[in-house]
């Protein structure tokens, strides 16, 4: 017998049953026909309890941070503590009007400066915008201030490098501005060596796109000179800031020659992350960048902050506050921290990382074990392959175990990609609990690899046919489905 939880709610629907009892008035309202239904929605016929159930039963089959531990590199899945929340759902902010005067909205507007200023300070940059809506809208963003610098010094630069381990929204981004891309080779260390860079630095460049840590991580540690190179040519370095949990309160990105970074707040300052948003992606600058930024910008003049337009701005890229309630969370964590507090984030996530590198290299091929890593760690499928077992047929194991499974094949420069991110959050027993899991599959793999590669066996949906899930969609509920 099906199990009743796994059905869908039309599976459920029994003809005559109702979840409300609408007051019925005397006299009917009269509709005029043109606005009638020709045929019922067609919706499924339950009870209140019924549909009471069905959605509690599927919110415990989902997976979520306040279940276990969300270990997906280069996503950053941190724990959104709920004073976030809170502080974000207070009234002057949930139900602020985008088109209030700046006399009603001083609270807004002022947290707007503040955290401004808070990722000024932790990044060394000159100026920050809030509005991008994203990690990829602030890359769109930030190229568009280099390119909007060049045309503006009469410079025609067509160019953008990009290491072959970055996120694969930066191409993207760049082609999106109208730029060429050309890629550069990591090394056998899995960095950048500056010569390689000088070998594809030309005029024609505008700028290098570089995660830092890179998306192996792995700290970039010639990024200094490289900065170098790219000052030679008039040619920017921009930081992919994805990875800023791991950099956070240790150094200044300034430092190192950039010029420009995003921050993706829904990463490195715990806002929620997932299910395609929101999120929010700040772009940080130098301060011959800042003319260029996207306007309207919040600025204080003597007791009030004010909306300001500047003439030489590549405009609006994003209407109104951007994900206000994204920035409202970030600051709250930001304050919550204070200056330790952030540094302190840091080096529990980069420690955490290094502690399942240590537990798990014995039982998993470790691709760069040259220096420690970063907040995130890469292993590979190479020794588990030898009996069949993939990187995929892992990942599926591990939710038999009770953990959402780590980012997979990626970086794509890694056969058999796992990349693993624990985060500052998870407690010591956590991470022994994960690395207990991935080692006990490990030795599964050995003894009994067709249980791994039929896995998962406990979950409510068992293993699915990805290829076809992919390409023949069914987004409606219907009564017969072709195979």
């Amino acid at each position: 017998m099906q199990d009743y939880r796994r059905k869908l709610i039309f599976e459920k629907s029994s003809e005559g049953r109702s979840a409300f009892n609408l007051y019925q008035k005397e006299e009917p309202v009269s509709i005029p026909k043109t606005f009638l239904r020709k045929e019922p929605m067609g919706l499924p016929q339950v009870s209140e309890l019924e549909v009471i159930r069905h959605y509690v039963a599927l919110a415990h089959s989902n997976f979520s941070i306040e279940k276990g531990l969300y270990p997906l590199g280069s996503c950053t899945m941190k724990y959104n503590p709920k004073i976030n929340d809170q502080m974000a759902c207070l009234p002057g902010f949930a139900n602020l009007h985008p088109y209030a005067p700046t006399s009603l909205t001083q609270g807004a507007l002022k947290i707007f400066h503040e955290l401004e200023r808070w990722l000024c300070e932790l990044s060394g940059m000159h100026a920050v915008t809030l509005i991008p809506a994203a990690g990829a809208q602030g890359e769109y963003t930030g190229l568009r201030l280099i390119r909007a610098y060049h045309k503006d010094h009469g410079l025609n630069k067509n160019t953008v490098l990009i290491p072959d381990s970055a996120h694969g929204t930066n191409p993207a981004s760049a082609a999106l501005c109208g730029y060429e891309i050309k890629k550069i080779p990591s090394n056998k260390d899995g960095i950048l060596d500056p010569k390689d860079v000088e070998k594809l630095l030309t005029d024609d460049t505008a700028a290098i796109m570089i995660t830092n840590p890179n998306t192996l991580g792995l700290f970039e540690e010639n990024i200094g000179e490289i900065a170098k190179l790219l000052h030679a040519k008039d040619a920017f370095l921009y930081c992919d800031g994805a990875n800023f949990n791991a950099l956070m309160g240790h150094t200044l990105v300034s430092k190192m020659g950039v010029d420009v970074i995003q921050f993706n707040l829904h990463k490195t300052f715990s806002t929620p992350h997932g299910g395609g948003g929101p999120g929010a992606g700040p772009v940080g600058v130098v301060q011959k960048l800042e003319p260029y930024l996207p306007t309207p910008r919040v600025q204080k003049e003597k007791d009030e902050f004010i909306w300001k337009e500047f003439p030489k701005s590549i405009g609006h890229i994003k209407a109104f506050y951007g994900n206000f309630g994204v920035l409202v969370r970030a600051y709250t964590y930001m304050c919550a921290l204070g200056k330790e507090g952030i540094l302190k984030a840091s080096q529990m996530a980069v420690l955490n990382a290094n502690i399942i590198k240590t537990k798990l290299k014995s039982a998993y091929h470790l691709p760069y074990d040259h220096k420690p890593c970063m907040h995130e760690v890469v292993f590979t499928d190479k020794k588990q392959s030898q009996t069949g077992v993939k990187t995929l047929d892992i990942a599926k194991r591990l939710m038999d175990y009770g953990f959402h499974p780590p980012t997979v094949y990626f970086p794509l420069i890694v056969q058999g990609a796992m990349m693993i991110e624990p985060t500052e959050t998870e407690p010591p027993e956590e991470i022994d609990r994960f690395c207990d899991a991935m080692l006990a599959i490990a030795k599964e793999a050995e003894t009994d690899p067709q249980k791994v590669k039929t896995a998962p066996h406990t979950t409510p949906v068992a293993r699915v046919d990805e290829v076809k899930a992919a390409r023949q969609l069914i987004l409606k509920y219907q009564t017969k489905i072709s195979s």
